[in-house]
């Protein structure tokens, strides 16, 4: 009031009461001069009030009366003017508050009057209401008046008058209660005694009201009798009143000032005993009505009453509900009852309209319905109202789609503007469409069976914005714009729900952590509380928590089934998505809510209703129709009427997103999903992932529904069981729009956090999870069973996820999980079995990596639960199961090998498990891990263990699917050796240990200790065990399995035998070694001969090994080879034994057996054996060691010696240093040498085997087929090649005898001819000269001997001569190759063609080396008492003379070249021999040898080739000169000791020789180079020189040369004279090229003949010679003629000699005398 009180304000009123006065009295100055004088007054009273009075106002109140009366009475003159003036006067008092309860009354009065006369009615209300706000002067009959006055004012006939009037109006009841309420507040901290209040009925019992309040009771008790068109009590006066105004004025009252009646009890009493009523009573028409008649039952003439009536009653309703609930509980029953009967389809539609609003109006309160369903739902005989409501507006949902709306498009027309955009009969037509510009939106909407409603919005979530109860101006009813009720309803339904559930759980929520924090109290540690705890345990919860408990399951209970009803039907037919996510998104909290509470029935149900969402319709899924069907048997009744549950509508104008096969064992056709069965679906998900906890038995229906859903979509697990998009394996492939793609991901997503989540489920939920997805598996096996089309693999998968993320307590589920794996994987469908497979063995694997508390490595037990299921798996005999197995085992080994601990004998029992019959693939699995363990593990494992890694590798050597495994399983068992030889030491320790204790056991039970080996100590036996193992893979039925066994047991033996004890050798020797080799030998003799065609598949076999025989041969020659090096390498060792020699002799007579069986790999082999044997170094003493390697020169002797003495265990060599071993055996004492008469028995026993072997193998068969068994070519030189070294060894002893049998050996080997096929190999292309190997170790051989005997005794050397006829005999073959007994062999030439079965060697390399030996041997030897005793030179010519003879006839040229090379050397030591023996007649036999030799040569048969090179044949010819010159040199000097036959023999040779080219026969072909000129120019000087020498001793030899001279002469003469003939005929043309050299060698001739004449002696001369050379001379000169250059100067030179013949004549008697 500051405003109006202050010094100004104040002065301004008086100013301005005093202007009014004047006004007033200026206007009324003529007229009404009463009213003149009455302002003047006031003007004066005024002013003096002012002056007096120091608080002007409160002065002015109490004269209120006063200075108000001039302005009444101005009001008073009906003018206008004036009644304006003076009420605008009055009203300025009023607001300054300066007017008393009694000029209050007389401005009432005044102003009641001027509205009888109807004047300035708009400025009366405006006073009224001044006169009401400002103050709270005007009291009982003067506020009942002023009321009564806006009331009439508001039925004047001007409309804005009425329109004010009815503002005011409102106004002023506000302003009274308002009163009512500050009243309150002004007393409420005065304590007053209660005055009980009887029940009494008269309604004017007031009294104990205090004023405010009793105006307040007094006009609402009036607006109630109004309403009721009865008179009132208190505003006397008036005249007309409608009801709907009476209805919003109760609504307004009701609803602003709830307080004043609730605490005041005679209000309450009003409310029961009159609104109430009165409510119920208007609303029976509408109750009986139905649509079609109309009455009214109001007196008050008010034009149609039924919509605005009807609307604002419930208006009254709604606000008694909200706010009076408690007061009046039975009356809203009755309400409540109503508003539900309203919703009835027979009801106008605009009522259905305004009750599904009132309906939405209580539904957005959910304490609200807490009480309704405290009130009446929980009390024994009281209607379910709150169960009525929910059943309510679904039955109006279903009856909106199942009545077609007929009303609605006559309405259409008249609409008066409604609020859907375009008419609705468009909006009939195309339903969903609107035409905007152009474009198409689809409105949301339901679509039901052909029904199409729209979704309008209507109003935000959570509040309940009314439409048509808003709409009080309207008079008729609207048109309702279609969907409009069926929007309301929707969101009454989506508000109902998210209330109750968001009241209920914030309740249960506080309640809980109530309950949580006693549980902290009363426990040390806070127990983890999950979000449904079994409330009745907690002893300390309170009653009052189960009273609130059972007031939300009651509900639940009341409204599920209509909730569920109409959700449903809505999900089916809403086409809007963000309408779909809302529906579903209830259903979804119900769903939770239900779980939380423990309801089961009806959380199934909601979850049965989302699954079914996301499926497509009609979708076979058991889990599901068993569910439903218990459901929609029942129809739910609401006072009479029914609610179906209605089917699904298979029409459905949904966009279809995917299309995918049906989830069934026959599946027929494909199904499609829609995105509402998406959005479902992400619903669902969305439900287990939060709610997990209190799904319990339902996860069944989820898990089930996902697993067809993911089925559909095709989503595959991939690993750790999360699924992945992925294709249908069969049947049209699943399709699935752009739209869904993009989803799937998400969902995919979604589906594995869902079951990550379950980590945070309590250990009951968790096997609730177990327990559905084991039971899903099961169903999905079933199914899966007796076809192989791909199964459902979703249960699997997601056990697996589960399972994995719950590692943590995987204790509690790994019995119920692995035990359902397992049964998965003996699944027959392989798809099903592959991925239990693959869930056990990632639980597996994650199990074992997992970080438990405590490890595992101190938790065994868990640990071995863990591996369990692995070890079961060997149970199991489908392939891909176990190779799952073994994958599992070899990650585990790979991450955890180190820590498995006492797992292993389980880990390596998988591997050892897998049997042959088993598959490639499971065995190359098994034995990955096996290498692993081998490589990787062996030190990490208890050494008991290790007897069962040897066990598992030599299985798997035994496997025969896979060659490579067996064959690197034998690799792994060497490794194994290696890896104990490397910790021995350790692992000898430990075994003793546990050894000690098994004894123990064994002694306690009193039985003996079982063990393999059992006497030799336990690491000895663990070696034995290996070795056996190694024994029985050298003879497994392949090859090449053999074979590595072999080599490894040899190498193994070899490598670490010095671990073992001394007297575990001799079980080594007899036990694993013979034995080992009888079984091979045997296995090789009986092996079969029969062509095995391939190696499985297409692998050739080498034709060596195609057959078993020959495979065989190959393990026997292994096995040989290596008992012999072990025998070799460990002798010392194995000598000191005791029973060396008999054990020497088994070795040898397995050495022979092998090289004389008929297969030359065996027996070549065999003999390489006896080589390494012979190898062996005789012991010698430690000063005149050999260098041979140490290793083999000191083995363990000394060892076991020095060890044995001092009684240590046996020491390990950890280092495989050869110095350290030495260093250490060099320490004892010297070695022990063995006797050296034994050792020479050893070696003796060795040359008889070697003689056996020799002479069995050389022998030339008797007979000869196809069969006959020849040696090879290798297997003979090896046999040879042993000679030398076996020599070494036996020579002191070795007699003539042996040499003899030496020879033939030696004869007989070089004799064996060689298998064509072989041939090409063996033999040097024809061309080369060059030995074949066995023909070099024959010559070695003999080399070894002549050495020796060069050195040794002269007892010795007398078997030089023998050694020459062995070599003389090889020369031959050059000539004369050696027959092989009956054998036909054919030339080698001829062999490409395979003609021959067998090829003779070519011999002659061979002969010549042995003829040039010969030379080099006889060139040292010639002189040697024995050679030449034995005549060894005889020998060789006579050797020499076969090839000299044949010559040009001989196999190779080289042959006669090298011959006759040879006879020069030989000749030229051997003759100066020959003649110092000349006396002794030891070589009489000899000259006519030799002469014969040059007599064959010089003038051989045989021709030479014709395609003989000049240069060749000079160089032959070259070669016969050397022959003429070593007689001219050699013998012809030393004629007198040499005899004379053979002199006279070489003369007429040499004679032969000068005239053999030109004998008289020749033709013109002949007569060319062939003419040795050369040749017999040398004859000629030859016999020149030794015919003209003065040393003739006999006439015969004269004679002889005469002879020949005059022959020549004769010759040359005839030559010459056919020359010239010919020349002289033949003109131009030049003779032929072999004339013309004819007469230049005869021209040559003759001058030299004459050159040699003069040389000799006269008397030397024949006279008979000079005449023939002069009679020579007319010849010559008749030559002058001649054309050619040459022939001319060799007669010039022919010619000159003759001056010498130029004598003047003598007398002929001197002539004759002489």
């Amino acid at each position: 009031m500051a405003g109006t009180s202050s010094p100004e304000a104040v002065k301004k009123l008086l100013e301005n009461m005093q202007g009014d006065l004047r006004a007033l009295s200026l206007e009324c100055r003529k007229k009404f001069p009463p009213v003149k004088e009455a302002a003047e007054s006031g003007i004066i009273k005024v002013k003096t009030i002012a002056a007096r009075n120091t608080d002007v106002l409160s002065a002015l109140k109490e004269n209120s009366s006063e200075v108000v009366q001039p302005f009444l009475m101005g009001c008073g003159t009906k003018e206008p003017k004036i009644t304006q003036l003076c009420l605008a006067a009055i009203q300025r008092l009023m607001s300054h508050e300066v007017v008393s309860e009694v000029a209050a009354g007389n401005v009432i009065n005044m102003l009641w009057q001027l509205m009888e006369n109807s004047l300035e009615e708009l400025k009366l209300l405006q006073t009224v209401l001044v006169l009401l706000t400002t103050n709270t002067v005007v009291h009982d009959e003067a506020l009942s008046k002023a009321i009564v006055l806006c009331f009439r004012l508001h039925f004047t006939k001007d409309n804005i008058t009425n329109n004010t009037a009815a503002a005011t109006v409102r106004q002023v009841v506000t302003v009274v209660f308002e009163r009512v309420v500050a009243e309150d507040e002004h007393y409420k901290d005065i304590i007053e005694q209660p005055i009980g209040i009887q029940g009494n009925s008269n309604r004017r019992s007031v009294s104990t009201l205090k004023p405010c309040a009793k105006d307040a009771y007094m006009l609402f008790q009036d607006l109630c009798q109004l309403v009721n068109a009865d008179a009132p009590y208190w505003l006397v006066g008036m005249t007309e009143m409608t009801r709907t105004f009476g209805l919003e004025l109760l609504e307004s009252v009701l609803n602003d000032f709830p307080q004043v009646f609730l605490q005041h009890q005679e209000f309450s009493f009003l409310l029961k005993e009159r609104v109430c009523p009165l409510v119920i009573k208007l609303f029976s028409p509408n109750i009986k009505f139905r649509q079609g008649s109309s009455t009214s039952s109001s007196p008050a003439p008010v034009e149609k009453p039924y919509f605005p009536i009807c609307m604002r009653l419930l208006r009254v309703v709604s606000v008694l509900i909200k706010q009076f609930y408690s007061l009046l509980v039975t009356e809203c029953e009755i309400f409540l009852s109503l508003l539900v009967k309203f919703l009835d389809a027979d009801k106008p539609q605009w009522l259905r309209a305004v009750a599904v609003e009132s309906i939405h109006r209580l539904c957005v309160q959910p304490q609200l319905l807490r009480s309704f369903c405290q009130s009446y739902d929980m009390k024994q005989h009281s209607t379910k109202v709150f169960r009525d409501i929910v059943n309510a507006l679904g039955s109006f949902i279903q009856s909106l789609f199942l009545v077609p709306n007929t009303g609605n498009a006559s309405a259409a027309t008249s609409q008066t503007g409604g609020s859907v955009p375009g008419g609705t009969a468009s909006a009939q037509t195309n339903p969903g469409m609107l035409g905007m510009s152009g474009s198409v939106t689809v409105l949301p909407a339901f679509e039901y069976r052909g029904t199409w409603i729209p979704i309008l919005s209507v109003s935000t979530q959570g509040s309940a914005k009314a439409t048509y109860l808003e709409m009080l101006d309207k008079v008729e009813p609207p048109t309702i714009p279609e969907g409009y009720a069926m929007s309301v309803a929707f969101h009454s339904l989506l508000d109902l729900v998210r209330g109750i559930t968001n009241m209920i759980e914030e309740e249960l929520g506080q309640v809980e952590t109530e309950s949580q924090v006693t549980t902290a109290d009363t426990q040390s540690s806070p127990t983890q509380s999950s979000d449904l705890q079994d409330f009745n345990s907690a002893s300390d919860q309170t009653d009052k928590e189960t009273v609130s408990r059972a007031v939300w399951e009651e509900m639940v209970n009341a409204c599920w089934c209509g909730l569920l009803a109409a959700l449903s039907l809505l999900l089916d037919a809403s086409t809007d998505e963000a309408a779909t996510e809302n529906i579903l998104k209830a259903e979804l909290t119900m769903a939770a809510l239900c779980g939380k509470l423990g309801l089961v029935t009806s959380r199934d149900a909601f979850i049965t209703a989302i699954c079914k969402g996301s499926l497509p319709p009609h979708y076979a899924l058991t889990v599901l129709n068993t569910t439903t069907t218990a459901l929609s048997g029942k129809s739910y009744s609401i006072q009479g009427q029914n609610v179906q549950m209605i089917s699904p509508s298979s029409e459905s104008h949904q966009q279809v997103v995917a299309v995918g096969q049906p989830l069934a064992l026959q599946p027929q056709g494909t199904v499609m999903l829609t995105s509402k069965n998406i959005q479902c679906m992400r619903t669902l998900l969305s439900l287990a992932h939060c709610h997990g906890a209190v799904l319990g038995t339902s996860w069944q229906l989820v898990l089930a529904t996902l697993q067809h859903l993911v089925w559909i979509l095709g989503l595959k697990p991939g690993v750790g069981g999360a699924l992945k998009p992925g294709r249908a394996v069969e049947g049209p492939s699943t399709v699935l729009t752009t739209a869904v793609m993009t989803d799937l991901p998400v969902i995919s997503n979604i589906l594995s956090r869902l079951f990550e989540s379950s980590q945070y489920l309590d250990d009951v939920s968790l096997h609730h999870l177990i327990n559905a997805l084991c039971s899903l598996s099961l169903e999905a096996m079933d199914m899966a069973y007796g076809n192989n089309k791909e199964p459902s693999l979703f249960a699997v998968a997601k056990l697996l996820e589960t399972g994995l993320v719950n590692m943590h307590r995987i204790e509690i589920l790994w019995r119920p999980l692995t035990g359902h794996l397992l049964e998965v994987c003996q699944h027959p469908n392989s798809r099903m079995r592959e991925w239990g497979a693959e869930a056990l063995t990632s639980l597996i694997k994650a199990g074992l990596t997992f970080n438990h508390d405590p490890s595992l490595s101190q938790n065994q037990r868990l640990q071995l639960l863990l591996l369990n299921p692995l070890k079961e798996l060997s149970n199991i005999n489908h392939p891909d199961i176990r190779l799952k197995q073994l994958e599992c085992v070899l990650q585990i080994l790979q991450s955890q090998g180190d820590s498995l601990g006492p797992g292993w004998p389980l880990v390596l029992g998988v591997m050892g498990a897998i049997r042959s019959d088993q598959g490639e693939s499971l065995i190359r699995t098994a034995f990955q891990c096996l290498q692993l363990v081998v490589t990787d593990f062996l030190p990490t494992m208890p050494c008991s263990c290790l007897q069962i890694v040897v066990d598992v590798a030599g299985s798997f050597g035994l496997h025969n699917q896979e060659l490579n495994i067996s064959l690197t399983s034998i690799g792994l068992l060497w490794n194994i050796s290696d890896y104990f030889f490397q910790r021995g030491e350790i692992i000898e320790k430990d075994l003793n240990k546990e050894e000690a204790l098994l004894q123990k056991q064994a002694e306690e039970k009193g039985i003996a200790l079982n063990r393999p080996f059992h006497p030799a100590p336990p690491f000895d036996c663990l070696w034995l065990c290996l070795y056996a193992k190694l024994g029985e893979l050298c003879v497994d039925p392949r090859p090449a399995v053999r074979k590595s066994a072999g080599q490894t047991l040899f190498s193994t033996i070899g490598a670490h035998g010095t671990l073992l004890q001394h007297s575990t050798w001799h079980t080594v020797i007899w036990k694993v070694l013979f034995h080992l080799l009888d079984r091979v030998r045997e296995s090789s003799t009986t092996a079969d001969k029969e062509k095995i065609e391939s190696g499985g598949g297409n692998i050739l076999i080498h034709h060596s090994r195609d057959t078993a025989e020959k495979q065989w041969a190959e393990t026997w020659v292994l096995t040989l080879a290596g008992v012999a090096r072990i025998f070799n390498t460990r002798r010392y060792l194995l000598q000191s034994l005791g029973d060396f020699s008999q054990a020497w002799d088994v070795l040898l007579d397995h050495i022979q057996s092998a090289a004389l069986s008929k297969n030359n790999e065996v027996s070549l082999a065999a003999l390489k054996s006896f080589q390494e044997i012979l190898q062996i170094v005789s012991p010698v003493r430690e000063t005149e060691k050999p260098d041979t390697p140490p290793a083999i020169n000191m083995p363990v002797p000394v060892l076991i010696g020095t060890v044995t003495a001092t009684g240590l265990g046996r020491s390990f060599m950890r280092t495989d240093s050869i110095g350290e071993r030495i260093g250490r055996y060099n320490v004892a004492e010297p070695p022990v040498i063995t006797d050296e008469i034994e050792d020479l028995n050893l070696w003796w026993a060795a040359w008889n085997s070697w003689f056996r072997i020799g002479s069995e193998s050389t022998k030339p068969p008797v007979s000869c087929d196809k069969m006959t068994f020849i040696p090879s070519q290798p297997f003979l030189t090896a046999l040879i090649q042993i000679f030398p070294a076996l020599y070494q060894h036996i020579k002191t002893g070795f007699s003539m005898d042996d040499l003899q049998k030496l020879g033939v050996i030696l004869h007989g080997a070089v004799s064996v001819p060689i298998s064509s096929d072989a041939s090409p190999f063996i033999l040097p292309s024809y061309t080369e000269a060059v030995l074949t190997s066995l023909q070099e170790a024959v010559l070695t051989a003999l080399d070894v001997l002549q050495k020796a005997i060069c050195v040794g005794s002269e007892s010795m050397q007398i078997m030089y001569p023998a050694i020459f006829d062995q070599l003389l005999a090889f020369v031959e073959f050059s000539c004369k190759p050696p027959q092989y007994g009956q054998l036909e062999t054919k030339h080698i030439a001829n062999a490409k063609y395979n003609q021959a079965e067998w090829v003779a060697l070519n011999y002659v390399p061979f002969a010549e080396r042995s003829l040039e030996v010969v030379v080099d041997l006889y060139q040292k030897t010639a002189c040697h008492k024995a050679v030449v005793n034995e005549r060894v030179l005889q020998n060789i010519i006579k050797t020499l003379r076969m090839p000299l003879s044949l010559k040009y006839a001989c196999p190779s040229e080289s042959t006669w070249k090298l011959a006759v090379s040879s006879l020069l050397k030989v000749l030229s030591i051997g003759l100066p021999v020959a003649r110092q023996h000349a006396s002794s007649g030891k070589f009489d036999s000899m000259w006519p040898e030799l002469a014969n030799t040059f007599e064959n040569f010089l003038f051989t048969k045989s021709s030479p080739p014709d395609n003989l090179s000049i240069q060749e044949f000079q160089r032959n010819e070259s070669i016969d000169v050397e022959v003429v010159q070593l007689i001219s040199t050699e013998i012809l000097p030393y004629a007198n000791f040499i005899p004379k036959e053979f002199v006279g023999q070489i003369m007429t040779m040499l004679n032969k020789g000068s005239i053999h080219s030109q004998s008289s026969s020749f033709t013109e072909a002949e007569i060319d180079i062939r003419m040795r000129e050369e040749f017999s120019k040398m004859c000629f000087e030859t016999l020149l020189q030794f015919s003209f020498s003065n040393k003739v001793t006999t006439p015969q030899e004269g004679y002889i040369s005469r002879m020949a001279l005059s022959v020549l002469l004769k010759r040359s003469q005839d030559v010459l004279y056919r020359y010239i003939e010919d020349e002289r005929l033949s003109g131009k043309c030049p003779l032929p090229r072999q004339q013309v050299t004819e007469i230049i060698f005869v021209l040559k001739a003759v001058s030299t003949l004459i050159d040699s004449l003069k040389k000799t002696q006269p008397e030397n001369v024949d006279a008979n010679t000079w005449a023939q050379v002069i009679a020579l001379y007319p010849t010559l000169v008749e030559c002058i003629t001649c054309s050619s250059s040459e022939v001319c100067s060799a007669l010039k030179e022919a010619l000159v000699p003759f001056k010498d013949f130029m004598h003047p004549p003598a007398s002929k008697v001197q002539n004759g005398e002489s």
